[in-house]
């Protein structure tokens, strides 16, 4: 009998109240609802098995566009290996009681937690984020704060994973989110699959996105798009703000203005995260070492590539390379993971 045959499904159970998101109910579904035949032999355990369920026989959606009935009692919640909680179309109006007891429940026995968007405020309404990093949407990035100060909220990534409990930002981080959990459960070559059935990127921009910024320009008439360019295809070269503005016909002063206004960054702060993308596409690969990666992303020393990675990242490169890499295997020239309490993003 395969390892898959004799363990039972994850079972996966999404809590609907009043005013859920659509969106997120949908995210759910196709990450872990639907069959997956195609992943048949690939898989460390299991599929998911995905059940919504809810305080009330009928369940109004955000807007009212629709109800939804028929869906399993809130004590289907005290089966559950992962507990999705519900999104708030407005946050200062709290979940249930029922569904806060059921979260609290759900925490005390050890199952793993999520939220998609503001359902943040769900789980720091029933107690469980205190004394955590955890993430929501930007939008009510103050409210959270002020309301909930003993969580430390970085508003600022596309998701957060704290082992048992893990928070993603606006709707579309869902999908980055769900990703991630197929990552960690059935490794990277699965998570791939599956994000491509669903026509979306497995990692952001290619790589780990959710901790580097990378500034898109607000206007589609935005100058920079052939000096960003030609900048990106020489980013293991030496280059300067002056070498920028050179191949932009510009002043240094016209260009950071540019920048400023286009971007909202500096072009040093650009060229930066861009080599740090880059240098995560390599770690990724698997095929150089980490000297490699420092020359040929523009960072010049290993030091300053564990530096800059841990900076806008959270991880060391050895790390980084062990979750997301390709192969999902440690290479040895890097160096030994860091033993610091820091890192949360992604255990």
């Amino acid at each position: 009998m395969s390892q898959e045959s004799s363990q039972s499904a994850h079972r996966v159970v999404a809590i609907v109240d009043d005013g859920s998101n659509p969106f997120e109910i949908g995210v759910a579904t196709e990450l872990f609802g639907l069959r997956r035949p195609e992943l048949e032999g690939r898989l460390r355990s299991p599929w998911y098995e995905l059940r919504l369920c809810s305080a009330t026989p009928t369940v109004s959606m955000h807007a009212g566009f629709f109800t939804i009935s028929g869906i399993a009692p809130l004590e289907a919640v005290e089966e559950a290996d992962t507990v999705l909680v519900p999104n708030r179309p407005d946050p200062e109006v709290s979940p249930s009681g029922p569904v806060l007891d059921a979260v609290r429940t759900a925490a005390s026995r050890g199952a793993r937690l999520m939220s998609f968007c503001t359902g943040a405020f769900t789980l720091a309404e029933a107690g469980v984020l205190d004394g955590r990093r955890a993430t929501t949407h930007w939008r009510w990035a103050d409210l959270f704060r002020s309301r909930f100060p003993r969580v430390d909220l970085d508003p600022d990534v596309l998701y957060i994973d704290e082992g048992s409990v893990l928070t993603a930002a606006g709707s579309a981080a869902a999908l980055d989110l769900g990703l991630h959990i197929i990552r960690n459960d059935h490794g990277a070559d699965v998570a791939n699959m599956v994000s491509r059935r669903a026509v979306f990127a497995g990692h952001r921009d290619g790589g780990q996105r959710q901790f580097v910024e990378r500034p898109v320009a607000r206007r589609a008439e935005a100058g920079l798009a052939p000096v960003l360019e030609w900048a990106q295809a020489r980013l293991d070269r030496p280059l300067t703000v002056r070498d920028l503005a050179r191949r932009a016909s510009v002043s240094p002063a016209t260009l950071h203005r540019r920048f400023a206004a286009e971007l909202g960054t500096t072009p040093l702060g650009w060229l930066t995260g861009e080599r740090v993308r880059l240098a995560c596409l390599l770690l990724e690969k698997g095929e150089l070492t980490l000297d490699q990666v420092a020359a040929s992303s523009g960072l010049g020393t290993a030091s300053n590539l564990r530096l800059l990675l841990r900076k806008h990242v959270g991880l060391n490169p050895t790390e980084y390379r062990r979750r997301f890499g390709h192969r999902q295997r440690q290479c040895s020239p890097l160096s030994a993971p860091s033993t610091s309490s820091s890192v949360h993003e992604a255990r």
